[in-house]
């Protein structure tokens, strides 16, 4: 049975509308910086879709007025629909790509399904005839096809998807797809009931405009649940305005810190069970790859400590399922960080100082801390800005090295401080880690290059015997292309030999920073310079790669002369160590020698040079002289 609507029901207003909105919608994509992920193309595309089939249906009900153009009208109208029809399949898609829901693939197989049958029934149909005519009225009618059915099926599959992923996203984000679908078929159902025609792709668009709301123009972990770095700062501008206190736990997990690690589906789920079941008024922001902050107001938990323990109460045992390093910030908001927006800078500066899978709670030498980790970036910033080798806040502290075969003190280690106006000295644990976060490093150690370089020539033409003298090197200033030509050309324009110098580095885990190590100390080796591996008994040590690095000297930590001097069993490892390093015509460097038995035990073991307090406290450079034999020849 045929059924009909009359042409006088359509206004095209609604169309134009719609087709505005998508215009609107593409240009402010265009110029955001939205990630350009796979799910954020199916958008886009979704919303030229959706543009297309406004335009499609203006087109139609124009060329469908005038006879002459009956038979294309008729075709055009065939287009609409499967237009209509393909802005759903990209729903399906979409919703499987933000969920990364495995069994996808069954989904878009069905929804392509439907999509060949409808069309190819619409196809038929419209090839039957024109599925418009005129009255003698001059009333345009046209016959409903099988896009209604088609509607109601993948109206019903999107429904079904949806409650299938529901685990896989947060619950705000599902009701709010669930809501928008609701919205979007009442509005088709009243325009059915009121026999329209005009809000057919209206009722498609409202479902992208949820997307871009909720999934892109913040943007938002739909798995998660969490927002982005700058929606928190946006909220803490809030609070900060209207003087709302609330309270601030931050997580951070190394593991997923790296590029190109997530977070396993499983922790997700445990991530958005937990902050809905405790925490329902709170908001959780993703800083960073493995950083999120949970911030609630106060006003909603009059009792926040008794929120606070309950929280860490339910940590704990997410901690024995999955294992997972951490360290948790927790802490009132402050008047001074709120006014500045500092939060993430302020908990990424605790994070340096805490130990692995621990819990701090947030205190006033916090804040005091920040501000003056604050007061030394501005003055990084400026030294690297500046990039004057003789710049007067950088000093060099030396501390002398005994030779053990000639009992002189011929060599020695340059040491970094700092000269800030508002702090005095500052020794590089202040600093150091600073500058290598924020690309600060290698202007500090081409300044320390320079001065002890411009030392050692003066301590040469002094008469003095001075071997070399070493200088700490962050792996980091390795990836630097021009990195071995700026150290040349530095202890060339000082008018000294690059076997003056010693450049001291830590060993790498990462086989890309290995590799380039290897590359830079065979490359800077050809100039002389000897290289020391440091803080060798620190952390993890992989004899096969040390092997590999053509290093001349290597320096044993402090660690394992304590270790040494407090078990049998400790010196016996540390002194076969170096026994081997020795044999392999590697030198072995002791640091941290403080007393006389310190001595006494690493002559015992094969120590070819000794450094520490018992010698000499790192002094200003200058010092060095007073420990320098003259060159009496």
């Amino acid at each position: 049975m045929n059924q009909y609507i009359s042409f006088s029901n359509y206004s095209p207003a609604a169309d134009i509308v719609v087709a505005a909105v998508c215009f609107v919608m593409l240009i402010l994509v265009f110029f955001s910086n939205i990630s350009r992920t796979r799910s954020f193309k199916l958008f886009v595309d979704m919303v030229v879709l959706v543009l297309l089939a406004a335009w499609t249906d203006i087109t139609f009900y124009t060329l469908a007025a005038m006879p002459s153009f009956a038979y294309v009208a008729n075709w055009t109208r065939c287009v609409y629909h499967a237009l209509l029809l393909l802005i759903f399949v990209y729903y399906v898609a979409y919703i499987c790509e933000v969920t990364r829901y495995e069994k996808q693939k069954v989904f878009l197989l069905a929804a392509n399904l439907m999509l060949l049958v409808a069309l190819g029934a619409d196809i038929v149909t419209t090839a039957q005839g024109v599925s418009f005519f005129l009255d003698d009225e001059g009333i345009h009618f046209v016959r409903r096809g099988i896009f209604i059915y088609a509607y109601l099926g993948y109206t019903i599959l999107c429904v079904y998807l949806v409650a299938r992923v529901r685990m896989r996203l947060y619950r705000r984000v599902m009701f709010g797809f669930y809501g928008t679908i609701a919205v979007s078929f009442s509005i088709l159902v009243m325009q059915g009931l009121s026999d329209q025609t005009s809000f057919t792709v209206a009722s498609l668009l409202l479902p992208v405009v949820a997307m871009m709301y909720v999934l892109h123009s913040n943007p938002y972990d739909a798995q998660l649940g969490t927002n982005d770095a700058a929606a928190m700062q946006d909220f803490v501008r809030y609070c900060s305005e209207k003087k709302l206190d609330f309270i601030i736990l931050s997580l951070y997990m190394r593991e997923f810190d790296e590029e190109g690690k997530q977070v396993p589906e499983q922790l997700q789920a445990s991530v958005r069970e937990f902050t809905y079941r405790l925490v329902k008024n709170g908001r959780l922001f993703k800083v960073g790859r493995g950083h999120m902050i949970l911030i609630f107001l106060k006003k909603h938990y009059p009792d926040c400590e008794k929120k606070i323990r309950e929280i860490e109460e339910a940590f704990y045992p997410l901690y024995d399922q999955y294992g997972y390093d951490y360290k948790i910030v927790i802490g009132g908001s402050a008047d001074d960080i709120s006014r500045k927006n500092e939060y993430v800078d302020y908990i990424r500066n605790i994070h340096r100082t805490m130990a692995e899978c621990t819990i701090h709670r947030v205190n006033d030498e916090d804040v005091a801390a920040f501000r003056q980790n604050d007061y030394i970036l501005r003055e990084l910033a400026d030294i690297y800005r500046r990039g004057d080798l003789d710049d007067p806040r950088v000093l060099v502290y030396g501390q002398p090295v005994l030779n053990v075969r000639t009992g002189q003190y011929d060599t020695a280690e340059a040491l970094m401080r700092l000269n800030l106006k508002e702090l005095g000295v500052v020794c590089p644990d202040r600093f150091i880690r600073l500058a290598e976060e924020q690309g600060y490093i290698h202007t500090l150690t081409e300044i320390i290059l320079h001065k002890t370089c411009r030392a050692i020539r003066e301590f040469c033409d002094a008469g003095c015997v001075i071997r070399r003298i070493s200088v700490n090197v962050s792996v980091k200033e390795l990836k630097d292309e021009g990195f071995c030509g700026d150290i040349i050309d530095i202890i060339r324009k000082n008018g000294i030999s690059g076997d003056k110098i010693a450049i001291e580095l830590t060993e790498s885990q990462n086989e890309g920073d290995f590799m380039l190590m290897k590359q830079k100390i065979d490359e800077l080796k050809k100039y002389g310079i000897k290289f020391y591996l440091d803080d060798f008994g620190t952390g993890y040590s992989n004899m096969e790669r040390i092997m590999e690095l053509p290093f001349d000297i290597i320096k044993f930590d402090r660690s394992l002369v304590v270790a040494s001097g407090a078990e049998k069993r400790s010196r016996k490892m540390v002194a076969n160590l170096a026994n081997m390093f020795a044999v392999m015509d590697y030198f072995v460097l002791y640091e941290g020698v403080e007393k006389d038995a310190d001595e006494a035990m690493c002559r015992d073991m094969s120590a070819a040079y000794l450094q520490g307090f018992k010698y000499s406290r790192p002094a200003p450079i200058t010092k060095l002289k007073d420990y320098l034999s003259r060159d009496v020849g």
